[in-house]
């Protein structure tokens, strides 16, 4: 199974990406100031457009993916890094999260 380490790998290869330590001992990786994962104690991103695009993840994996705390309603869930959801699928949602950040983002700080 995919390491919190080699996520945050994954994570920061993607263009722009930086990392960012905003509380002790949680690494976060940032696209134009703005935070598309949280690693540390397993993953989280975002994965729908709100809670209920997100809860569909939870229903298929509901013993490894939970809302995350504060963010949760707005689509954001917490993944256990317990080597249920194929490494594959974590990618991509790492992928999806970064996607949805960007495009979020003001054209004068998206990365090129």
């Amino acid at each position: 199974a995919v390491t919190s380490d080699e996520l945050l790998a994954y994570c920061l290869g993607k263009p722009g990406a930086e990392p960012d330590e905003p509380w002790e001992g949680d690494v976060v990786a940032k696209v134009g100031g703005k935070i598309f994962a949280f690693l540390g104690d397993g993953l989280t991103v975002k994965c729908g457009r709100d809670a209920d695009e997100a809860a569909e993840l939870r229903w298929r994996y509901p013993d490894s993916v939970s809302v995350s705390p504060y963010i949760g309603r707005h689509g954001w869930n917490r993944i256990r890094l317990d080597g249920t959801i194929p490494d594959d699928e974590l990618r991509e949602l790492v992928d999806a999260s970064y996607d949805a950040v960007v495009a979020k983002l003001p054209k004068s700080r998206r990365p090129v």
